[in-house]
């Protein structure tokens, strides 16, 4: 840093620097490490406009290491707020870095620093952060549960429920609802915002929260939250019967929590055949990207794949944009400058907390319903808690109130069947008493199907996930990432998530699961070349797969996995447009432009297939022409990008307006309604679709009277 620097200039520097070198020492102290502890990092900002935002509703003490020596502050009566005041010399007024803090511990810090001289300033400022985040190693979970319960005071265990308390009730002892939304995920979480402006409203989620999790909270983690297949992970994953390794969400946010965090729009097309409102869509989408999406920093990696891209004619380049366009584009993303991540969690903070409830680790068993007249009518839910315990919560009288499914593709038709509505031998199969037989729950399910090339570097490459795509006319989306092989704690320590030791093999049949095939494998992983995790990945994904499947019970264990089958690649068309989307991945790989970043020589298609054939993480047994066939390759290295949808189709399960045919006050808002995964990233018109959802619920409800 240069000496001569203001204090004020020095810690803006500080701000904008992700990390700090003293003395020829790097610190590791991160910024994006920071928010873990305050929940909120802001450089330059207005203080009193910071005071009057939602954001800053929840804030019970505050440090505020620096401002203009003349600056006045407004601040609430419940908030306390510590000032380090000093002059400044490059005409910003107001500087403000703000951690929420305890209030002793905020004192202390206060204290250390004021006692220190203005030439130590520099390395107070330091010492400060270094202490905060030492601070925050001891106690983030406490931590991020204080800040979680001040922003969102309405998320309360499942266990803390009691009958007693209720919004409305016909019946003293029970507690009743307007709405009952079962998930608390990427269409739940904004569907209950939105309803609980005007209405009573509980969340039912059966994981935890996502704000203490570091798995889910940076970037840097991604591949290690879906390796990990511990019971209160946010990552549950399961194996389709086509061999092919999966993972579902389980936590508050859903798969906004573990997912790439990419983020377009549909295009228009889909819009006009699902036969939604365009106007009301162009509404719906801006109030989810204002909270919670950013223009992502584009990486090296993805700079370089974005020019090979336009070098074999993925064109136009149509620059930053969130809508679904022929060409090359960069797409939004929900991973701040920090590499912090944002989920639909946070939509919860524009809800009216006085009118919402969010139960976490509340596993819903099955929905109830009266049987008494000629439709069954959705009266409530019985789930359990984290201890175990069973509760049942009930919706009020009226006949507008609903239980909404937002369990997403694989949850809704598995507890759709598991209360009784679904195939009538299926149901008999498991001794489910049924209540309505449907025969299309669980039908039409699909995966859209991807396979993947990988590039080896000689040196590290940065992290990256999906930021730039290359949406092309023969059906075939492009995309890469990079640099999720080469650390320490990467998934080539514990074999990734088909290892042994954690367990994940256990999800295999015995006959599958033997010591030979397991050692096998661990060989396998170890014997890649060492360059290969130093490299990252050219993807190509099928876009609207014919290929389909269905999805059956196992057993009546809700927090068991359904069977599914996705049928990669049994419509010809799929087989046909991936051997076009790898030839045209394989090209991108040996542009001029990308060689130029990658500094290798030009490798040849066999050696990419033969590198990628051996890093491959499925279960589909491997066949010696996969570097000779294409065809043969696509079939043998299929994995999925997390985009499986249907099950609960429109016209066969549900109706326009997602009510479950055949009954009444039931509702599913969700990904398995749909029959094509939209755009090339599905997140942001499922987000988008809880809020569209929940203003059309009002506006037929209320009219005007919504006012939303």
């Amino acid at each position: 840093m240069d000496r001569k620097l203001s204090c004020l200039q020095y810690l803006v520097s500080y701000v904008e620097s992700s990390t700090l070198k003293t003395k020829g020492l790097e610190s590791i102290t991160r910024l994006r490490k920071m928010e873990t502890f305050e929940g909120r990092f802001n450089g330059l900002v207005d203080f009193n406009a910071y005071c009057k935002s939602s954001q800053a509703q929840g804030l019970s003490s505050c440090l505020l290491v620096m401002a203009a020596i003349e600056a006045k502050f407004d601040f609430k009566p419940h908030q306390h707020i510590y000032l380090l005041l000093f002059s400044t010399s490059n005409g910003i007024r107001k500087l403000t870095v703000m951690v929420y803090s305890d209030s002793c511990r905020a004192f202390k810090l206060l204290l250390l620093l004021c006692s220190l001289s203005m030439a130590a300033f520099v390395g107070a400022v330091k010492l400060f952060i270094c202490l905060v985040l030492w601070l925050n190693t001891l106690s983030s979970l406490q931590g991020a549960r204080e800040f979680y319960e001040f922003r969102y005071p309405f998320i309360r265990k499942a266990s803390s429920f009691s009958s007693a308390s209720s919004f409305s009730s016909s019946n003293s002892d029970e507690v009743s609802y307007d709405y009952i939304i079962v998930g608390g995920g990427t269409a739940g979480c904004p569907l209950a915002a939105t309803l609980s402006r005007n209405f009573s409203v509980l969340v039912l989620e059966r994981g935890g929260v996502p704000f203490s999790n570091a798995n889910v909270s940076f970037l840097s983690n991604f591949h290690i939250a879906l390796a990990d297949t511990s019971p209160t992970s946010a990552s549950q994953p399961f194996v389709s019967t086509d061999g092919v390794i999966n993972t579902r969400a389980r936590v508050l946010g859903g798969g906004t929590c573990i997912n790439a965090g990419f983020y377009t729009r549909a295009n228009s097309d889909f819009i006009k055949r699902v036969g939604w409102d365009a106007r009301l869509v162009n509404e719906s989408y801006p109030w989810v990207e204002k909270q919670i999406v950013h223009q992502p920093k584009l990486a090296q990696w993805q700079d370089a794949f974005k020019d090979g891209l336009l070098d074999v004619g993925v064109s136009p380049y149509n620059g930053f944009t969130y809508d679904h366009i022929y060409g090359t584009k960069v797409g939004g993303t929900i991973f701040d400058r920090f590499g912090r991540r944002h989920t639909a969690a946070e939509l919860l903070a524009s809800a009216n907390p006085k009118m919402l409830t969010v139960l976490i680790y509340a596993t819903v068993q099955k929905v109830l319903f009266d049987k008494t007249g000629t439709i069954p009518k959705a009266i409530g839910v019985m789930f359990k808690d984290e201890n175990g315990n069973q509760h049942q919560a009930f919706l009020t009288n009226n006949r507008r109130s609903e239980v909404i499914l937002s369990c997403g593709a694989m949850g809704t038709p598995q507890l759709l069947m598991l209360s009784g509505v679904g195939p009538k031998a299926e149901l008999e199969r498991l001794n489910i008493s049924m209540v309505l037989h449907n025969e299309f729950v669980g039908k039409g399910m699909a995966d859209n199907p991807m396979n993947s090339l990988f590039v080896p570097m000689t040196h590290p490459v940065e992290q990256s996930l999906i930021q730039t795509v290359g949406i092309t006319k023969m059906g075939v989306y492009i995309e890469a990432s990079s640099g999720f092989g080469q650390a320490q704690n990467s998934i080539r320590c514990h074999h990734g998530m088909l290892s042994a030791e954690i367990g994940q093999l256990s999800t295999l049949p015995p006959k599958q699961r033997t010591k030979e095939a397991i050692e096998a494998f661990i060989k396998s992983k170890n014997d890649l070349p060492h360059e290969a995790f130093k490299g990252g990945f050219i993807l190509e994904k099928i876009a609207m797969p014919l290929s389909t499947g269905h999805l059956n019970l196992i057993n009546t264990n809700v927090d068991d996995n359904p069977s599914v089958t996705f049928n990669y690649f049994s419509h010809p068309r799929d087989l046909q447009r991936c051997v076009k989307g790898i030839r045209m991945a394989a090209k991108v790989i040996q542009s001029d432009k990308f060689m130029n970043f990658a500094k290798c020589d030009k490798p040849t298609m066999e050696k990419l297939l033969n590198m990628s054939v051996k890093a491959n993480v499925n279960l589909i047994p491997k066949h010696i022409n996969d570097t000779k066939s294409l065809q043969q390759f696509c079939k043998d290295t299929v994995i999925t990008i997390w985009h499986y949808h249907g099950g609960c189709h429109v016209g066969k399960v549900v109706n326009h307006d997602h009510k479950v045919l055949g009954t009444r006050r039931l509702r599913i808002v969700d990904g398995s309604t749909f029959s094509e995964s939209p755009g090339t990233n599905p997140q942001g018109t499922v987000l988008m679709m809880g809020r569209y959802m929940g203003i059309k619920i009002l506006r037929r409800r209320l009219g005007k009277a919504a006012h939303v």
